[in-house]
């Protein structure tokens, strides 16, 4: 037992699966369509027994093989090592200074980093939250499972629909139809569907080129959206910079940025006026703890993107927590999936970051 409370625990091997998942409401963007979403599970087994979860959502089936392989050799790499989830990722991001800390590499230790955490917080009978300072609680969220760039005619059922999931307050919209108009219609679509009182973030995808992304914003300037998420390629900070200080509408980034050290470099850029780190690519719990920091420490709002139940945890830790992005894609494969009722997410007390597997989903779904 460490002076902490937390049991001694030693990394002994994990397992990892994957699984394909039909979409509810497929997903129809300017960065592709997606009508099975595919997950990656990790188990991280413990010599002393307790063994935590976590699970990736790398977008592409074709990208599960390489994060699988990258997984395992990390698992090699800290087998017989005291799990000390920060100092794996220390120790696996100082290893890829060669090869560049983003990329598959990042990704893989953010997977095994949340297993890890998992596995500590299990093995201290506490949440995530609590084991990080915190406490279990109620924690506001915004419903992005639907909404996508589909006809014009379903979009207003599609609004309602996602209000009464979960009797939500906000939802995300996607933007960026070739003209002005269909975009403005959208919204006027959504408006008269659920009303405005309803909060409404717009999300582009990244799918607008620089001089567009300035025409089409400034367009859409006075049409009281919450926030522009990713209007522009997401490494273009300086482009970023220039629309965040024109506009009067916040804009958003993050859910592509690396690690907290691009993280901390796109917030020195001035790049954004709201950042949602995802954490497959931010250095899982601990490399968000370490941008939570950043953003808490520069008073900017920070929101989540995917994974809502760990992301739920660490927003109830993070100085400047603002929306928890809530998804229900991974639900099939998960024993007990957080919910939303009344626009809050509520994070639960049981011990571990709040991921169990539904085994039988996860034999239906397998690849």
């Amino acid at each position: 037992m460490t002076t902490t409370g937390v049991p001694t625990l030693t990394l002994d091997r994990i397992t990892v699966r994957a699984v394909s998942i039909p979409m509810r409401r497929p997903i129809v963007s300017k960065v592709g369509i997606y009508e099975k979403w595919p997950l990656i599970l990790i188990d991280a087994h413990t010599a002393e027994g307790v063994t935590g979860h976590a699970f990736l959502e790398p977008y592409r089936h074709n990208a599960v093989g390489p994060i699988t392989a990258l997984l395992q050799e990390l698992a090699t790499q800290f087998r017989g090592r005291p799990l000390a989830p920060l100092d794996v990722y220390r120790d696996g991001m100082g290893a890829m200074h060669l090869n560049g800390r983003e990329g598959l590499s990042v990704i893989a230790i953010s997977g095994l980093d949340m297993a890890l955490w998992d596995a500590r917080a299990r093995a201290a009978g506490q949440s995530l939250a609590t084991l990080l300072g915190g406490t279990p609680g109620p924690v506001r969220a915004y419903n992005t499972n639907g909404l996508w760039l589909i006809p014009l005619d379903r979009i207003g059922a599609e609004a309602e629909g996602l209000v009464a999931e979960g009797g939500f307050r906000a939802i995300k919209l996607r933007l960026g139809r070739p003209a002005l108009k269909d975009d403005l219609a959208a919204i006027a679509e959504v408006r008269r569907a659920v009303g405005d009182d309803i909060h409404l973030m717009v999300d582009f995808n990244q799918g607008l080129a620089f001089g567009e992304a300035l025409l089409r914003l400034h367009a859409l300037d006075d049409q009281g959206l919450y926030w522009f998420e990713e209007p522009v390629i997401y490494d273009n900070l300086e482009g970023c910079a220039q629309i965040t200080r024109e506009m009067r509408t916040p804009v958003s980034i993050g859910e592509n940025i690396y690690g907290p050290r691009a993280f901390l470099a796109a917030v020195r850029a001035n790049a954004a006026d709201l950042y949602m780190p995802d954490l497959m690519r931010i250095g899982g719990v601990s490399g968000w703890m370490r941008a939570a920091a950043i953003a808490g420490a520069a008073g900017l709002p920070l929101s989540s993107h995917l994974y809502p139940a760990v992301s739920a945890q660490l927003l109830r830790v993070s100085e400047s927590a603002d929306w928890l992005e809530w998804s229900d894609w991974a639900a099939p494969v998960l024993a007990d999936p957080i919910r939303v009722k009344d626009g809050f997410a509520d994070v639960p007390s049981r011990p571990g970051s709040g991921i169990e597997w539904d085994e039988a989903g996860v034999k239906k779904y397998a690849m």
